[in-house]
Protein backbone atom coordinates (compact mmCIF):
# COMPACT_ATOMS: atom_id res chain seq x y z
CA UNK A 1 0.00 0.00 0.00
CA UNK A 2 1.17 3.41 -0.97
CA UNK A 3 1.91 6.09 1.64
CA UNK A 4 -0.25 9.10 1.84
CA UNK A 5 2.19 12.32 1.00
CA UNK A 6 1.61 15.26 2.59
CA UNK A 7 0.58 18.32 0.53
CA UNK A 8 4.11 19.90 1.19
CA UNK A 9 6.22 16.82 0.40
CA UNK A 10 3.88 16.49 -2.94
CA UNK A 11 4.92 20.26 -3.62
CA UNK A 12 8.77 19.61 -3.51
CA UNK A 13 8.19 16.43 -5.85
CA UNK A 14 6.43 18.90 -8.37
CA UNK A 15 9.20 21.11 -8.07
CA UNK A 16 11.72 18.55 -8.71
CA UNK A 17 9.82 17.83 -12.11
CA UNK A 18 11.33 19.15 -15.24
CA UNK A 19 9.50 21.02 -17.96
CA UNK A 20 8.49 18.17 -20.17
CA UNK A 21 7.34 16.22 -17.25
CA UNK A 22 5.37 19.21 -15.41
CA UNK A 23 3.62 19.85 -19.16
CA UNK A 24 2.62 15.93 -18.93
CA UNK A 25 1.17 15.81 -15.44
CA UNK A 26 -0.80 18.85 -16.45
CA UNK A 27 -2.09 16.68 -19.49
CA UNK A 28 -2.90 13.54 -17.79
CA UNK A 29 -4.21 15.92 -14.45
CA UNK A 30 -6.54 17.57 -17.19
CA UNK A 31 -7.32 14.03 -18.54
CA UNK A 32 -8.33 12.43 -15.52
CA UNK A 33 -10.22 15.27 -13.82
CA UNK A 34 -11.91 16.63 -16.99
CA UNK A 35 -10.43 20.30 -15.94
CA UNK A 36 -8.38 23.02 -18.41
CA UNK A 37 -5.60 24.21 -16.34
CA UNK A 38 -6.07 27.83 -16.72
CA UNK A 39 -2.73 29.28 -16.54
CA UNK A 40 -0.17 26.63 -18.05
CA UNK A 41 2.34 29.58 -18.56
CA UNK A 42 1.89 30.08 -14.61
CA UNK A 43 2.47 26.41 -14.23
CA UNK A 44 5.91 25.93 -16.21
CA UNK A 45 6.86 29.11 -14.38
CA UNK A 46 6.27 28.06 -10.82
CA UNK A 47 7.49 24.72 -11.74
CA UNK A 48 10.82 25.78 -13.34
CA UNK A 49 11.61 27.46 -10.28
CA UNK A 50 13.33 31.77 -10.23
CA UNK A 51 15.06 31.02 -14.01
CA UNK A 52 11.78 30.37 -15.81
CA UNK A 53 9.64 32.97 -13.98
CA UNK A 54 11.67 35.70 -15.69
CA UNK A 55 11.58 34.44 -18.68
CA UNK A 56 7.55 34.30 -18.35
CA UNK A 57 8.03 38.26 -17.45
CA UNK A 58 4.68 40.32 -17.54
CA UNK A 59 4.57 42.74 -20.83
CA UNK A 60 4.46 46.26 -19.99
CA UNK A 61 1.07 47.37 -20.61
CA UNK A 62 1.05 49.81 -23.94
CA UNK A 63 -2.29 50.61 -24.30
CA UNK A 64 -4.11 53.21 -21.81
CA UNK A 65 -7.65 55.03 -21.74
CA UNK A 66 -8.38 59.09 -20.58
CA UNK A 67 -11.25 59.06 -18.24
CA UNK A 68 -12.69 62.17 -17.27
CA UNK A 69 -13.76 62.02 -13.73
CA UNK A 70 -14.86 65.29 -12.62
CA UNK A 71 -14.96 68.93 -14.73
CA UNK A 72 -14.56 70.47 -11.67
CA UNK A 73 -15.91 74.49 -11.54
CA UNK A 74 -15.23 75.02 -15.03
CA UNK A 75 -17.18 72.97 -16.66
CA UNK A 76 -16.95 75.28 -19.69
CA UNK A 77 -13.21 75.43 -20.26
CA UNK A 78 -13.00 71.31 -20.00
CA UNK A 79 -15.63 71.14 -22.38
CA UNK A 80 -13.68 73.48 -25.05
CA UNK A 81 -10.88 71.07 -24.30
CA UNK A 82 -12.27 68.01 -24.52
CA UNK A 83 -13.70 68.82 -28.28
CA UNK A 84 -10.60 70.48 -28.94
CA UNK A 85 -8.97 66.98 -28.23
CA UNK A 86 -12.07 64.18 -29.68
CA UNK A 87 -13.36 66.25 -32.19
CA UNK A 88 -16.83 65.93 -30.74
CA UNK A 89 -19.57 68.28 -31.31
CA UNK A 90 -20.96 70.46 -28.88
CA UNK A 91 -23.62 68.31 -28.05
CA UNK A 92 -21.70 64.85 -27.17
CA UNK A 93 -18.82 67.15 -25.59
CA UNK A 94 -21.58 67.82 -23.49
CA UNK A 95 -22.80 64.97 -22.45
CA UNK A 96 -19.47 63.72 -22.24
CA UNK A 97 -18.51 66.15 -19.36
CA UNK A 98 -21.52 65.97 -17.93
CA UNK A 99 -22.10 62.25 -17.67
CA UNK A 100 -18.27 61.64 -15.55
CA UNK A 101 -16.79 59.06 -15.27
CA UNK A 102 -16.19 58.93 -19.06
CA UNK A 103 -13.22 57.80 -21.59
CA UNK A 104 -12.28 61.06 -23.57
CA UNK A 105 -10.01 58.30 -25.27
CA UNK A 106 -9.63 55.02 -24.99
CA UNK A 107 -6.79 52.59 -26.33
CA UNK A 108 -3.83 55.02 -26.67
CA UNK A 109 -0.30 55.55 -26.02
CA UNK A 110 0.62 56.63 -22.77
CA UNK A 111 2.25 59.71 -24.35
CA UNK A 112 -1.32 61.08 -25.49
CA UNK A 113 -2.94 60.06 -22.73
CA UNK A 114 -0.45 62.42 -20.45
CA UNK A 115 -0.69 65.40 -22.48
CA UNK A 116 -4.74 64.44 -22.45
CA UNK A 117 -4.85 65.20 -18.63
CA UNK A 118 -2.32 67.67 -18.88
CA UNK A 119 -4.89 69.65 -20.79
CA UNK A 120 -7.90 68.78 -19.06
CA UNK A 121 -6.54 69.46 -15.57
CA UNK A 122 -5.32 72.64 -17.21
CA UNK A 123 -9.18 73.87 -17.88
CA UNK A 124 -9.90 72.81 -14.23
CA UNK A 125 -10.82 69.21 -14.88
CA UNK A 126 -9.75 65.71 -13.48
CA UNK A 127 -8.43 63.22 -15.35
CA UNK A 128 -7.49 59.43 -14.39
CA UNK A 129 -5.38 57.25 -16.89
CA UNK A 130 -5.59 53.62 -16.84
Amino acid sequence: MATKLSTDELLEQIGQLTLLEAADLKKKMEDKFGVTAAAPIAMGAFVGGPAAGAAAEVEEKTEFDAILTSCGDKKINVLKVVRELTGLGLKEAKDLVDNAPKPVKEKIKKEEAEDIKKKIEEAGGKVEIK
